[in-house]
């Protein structure tokens, strides 16, 4: 398939509007508590030993994140999101006001505030178990479609990352991003590196659910979920 190479930046602006007081001392004391940082061995950035290390790309308001964090504590989950109110939406439900800079944080939760396309660059071979890239902005006019995460030139770099046997789970309620799944994820190059079965018409046991299935669900909107494997 013909596309553009993907630009340095697929995010658009970093905030819907100007913070509040709470909100920016989140973000000033409570994140760099939780900010990952990519060592030779990415399990040793937490603060349990992770039985294993997931990482959600795009977390939005955080409630998978969250959600996924509560039930598999035992897990080491690096949650990716550079818009600041969202950011703002997850810290907002660990800590309590006043305690930004005290309150415990769960030791099986890591934050990345940047592009996740440089974590990925940045992460050894082979050391994720999972991945969740959740109703990503679609991006839905074709002059846009670099923008998009999933993207021919992404999916090398995913591969890599995984380890054989990983899930990689995808959900998205607009059409032409679903199409476009479709697209890159049945072509040669990528089948090569993933099984990738029909998506789901219904959300799969153990997904949690977020605002934005929410949201398409009470518009009418028929989201998708996939989930492909990396292959040995």
């Amino acid at each position: 398939m013909a596309v553009k190479p993907p630009p340095d930046r697929l995010y658009g602006r970093l905030r819907s509007h100007p913070l509040r007081p709470r909100q920016q001392r989140l973000l000033d004391l409570t994140l760099p508590r939780l900010r990952f940082s990519v060592p030779d061995d990415p399990g040793s950035g937490f603060g349990i030993v992770p039985g294993a290390l997931w990482l959600e790309v795009g977390f939005g308001g955080g409630e998978h994140a969250l959600a996924q964090n509560r039930a598999h504590p035992e897990i080491g989950l690096i949650a990716c999101e550079v818009f600041e109110n969202g950011l703002c939406s997850l810290l907002g439900r660990l800590v309590p006001e006043g305690g930004e800079d005290t309150a415990p944080l769960p030791p099986g939760l890591r934050l990345w505030d940047d592009d996740a396309r440089t974590l990925l660059r940045a992460l050894p071979d082979a050391c994720l178990d999972r991945l969740f890239l959740l109703f990503p902005d679609p991006w839905p006019k074709a002059r846009h479609a670099k923008r998009r995460f999933v993207h021919p030139a992404t999916v090398p770099l995913l591969a890599r990352v995984l380890r054989p046997g990983a899930e990689w789970r995808v959900a998205s309620d607009d059409p032409t991003y679903q199409a476009w799944v479709a697209e890159v994820m049945t072509a040669p190059a990528a089948r090569a590196l993933f099984d990738a079965p029909a998506p789901a018409p219904v959300r799969p046991e153990g997904w949690p659910p977020t605002r934005y299935e929410a949201k398409a669900l009470a518009a009418g909107r028929q989201p998708l979920y996939w989930s492909f494997t990396r292959r040995d």
